[in-house]
């Protein structure tokens, strides 16, 4: 069969063009500023490792979700990243093993999956973030979110807003004040997650339904998640989701959805996705995790995709001022100006239209004269 469109590329994955890929640039530097002003670290992990490492490093991370392939070297199965918080983990329990805790550390690069999320086909995408190794407590977590949200901003974010949740909080209750029977474990969760309280009796969650109804913007939220009578097995969980909230009161706004799991596949005791007005879906999510292989240790990390905000238009920078250097013009002279911030474009032909080009002004007798 003749291929008609060898030009094409595959589903979920695009070129960014000038504009776009100066803005990405533009939101990456703006977070990974944001995150260095704030003591973490920059590490740069490798785009493939072994799939046995990128499997084995975090609780529910899902292989069939990387491209795999044999490498021809060691005849062993390597992986194209998926998320980079995993690889920051093996190198906190590995090559900064014995480094002071807790450690901070941030990262931004590409990752890929075979399949997009739901409707959203995009297969390649920025992924920005900062992990805390060595600590899940509440101070963690509310440092965690306050950093997140003051990278969105940067990142220009407005109107962001905050959705808290509790992933493990069927196991706690269902070991103990809920009780349930393993069979019945995963069929509760399941009717949580679709919100239907029709299925969660018939699964024999009775007990959960009030957990249905303690959602929505966090004030109103907590006090329902307050009153359900757990034996006390809540209440540290409701002292720290109010201390977080303390925290970040009055730069975002805060909901609490206590049984959302989309997306927290290794998340433990807390979890936050970040929104931004005008951006469709979700910009990030984060919480508190465990790192295998390393004994367990507990860790509370966050993950930005920023990618919509840039196809959302939400980098407004202004265009910045180009001279055209005419043929012949002083070399000296052009490098003097790129050295006080002049972004420079040089003729290659007489013919040249500095207007076309892009240029705003024009090199004229040793100074920059606007078009």
């Amino acid at each position: 069969m003749t291929d008609t469109a060898p030009d094409l590329l595959p589903e979920g994955l695009e070129d960014q063009l000038p504009r776009e890929a100066a803005a990405a640039a533009r939101i990456t530097r703006a977070v990974m500023d944001a995150l260095d002003s704030h003591g973490y670290d920059r590490v740069n992990p490798p785009l493939i490792e072994f799939e046995k490492s990128m499997a084995g490093r975090m609780a529910g991370v899902q292989p069939r979700r990387m491209f795999r392939f044999v490498d021809p070297a060691s005849l062993r199965t390597l992986a194209l990243r998926s998320d980079i918080t995993v690889q920051v983990g093996r190198i906190a329990a590995t090559s900064m093993a014995a480094a002071a805790r807790p450690l901070r550390l941030c990262y931004a690069g590409q990752v890929a999956t075979i399949k997009g999320d739901g409707l959203d086909p995009t297969r390649e995408r920025t992924q920005l973030g900062a992990e805390l190794i060595g600590s899940d407590s509440v101070a963690a977590v509310a440092e965690l979110v306050s950093l997140a949200v003051d990278a969105l901003t940067a990142a220009g974010g407005r109107g962001i807003s905050v959705d808290f949740t509790l992933p493990d909080l069927v196991d706690t209750l269902a070991a103990g004040p809920l009780a349930l029977d393993p069979g019945q474990v995963d069929a509760v969760r399941r009717e949580l997650d679709a919100k239907d309280a029709g299925g969660l009796l018939q699964a024999g969650g009775e007990a959960y339904l009030p957990l249905l109804y303690a959602a929505g913007p966090f004030d109103q939220a907590i006090e329902r998640l307050a009153a359900i009578d757990a034996g006390g097995a809540l209440a540290r969980r409701i002292e720290g989701l109010r201390a977080v909230a303390a925290r970040v009161n009055g730069k975002a706004r805060l909901t609490l959805d206590p049984t959302e799991r989309h997306g927290f596949e290794y998340q433990s005791w807390f979890g936050f996705t970040l929104y931004a007005e005008g951006v469709r879906g979700a910009l990030g999510r984060g919480g508190t995790y465990r790192i295998l292989g390393s004994g367990g240790e507990a860790a509370t990390g966050f993950s930005l995709y920023t990618d919509p905000l840039v196809e959302a238009g939400l980098d407004q920078a202004a265009p910045r001022d180009t001279l055209f250097l005419p043929p012949g013009h002083d070399r000296d002279v052009a490098a003097r100006l790129r050295a006080i911030g002049w972004r420079t474009i040089a003729a290659i032909d007489a013919a040249d239209d500095a207007a076309a080009l892009g240029c705003t002004h024009v090199l004229d007798q040793g100074e920059p004269r606007k078009l």
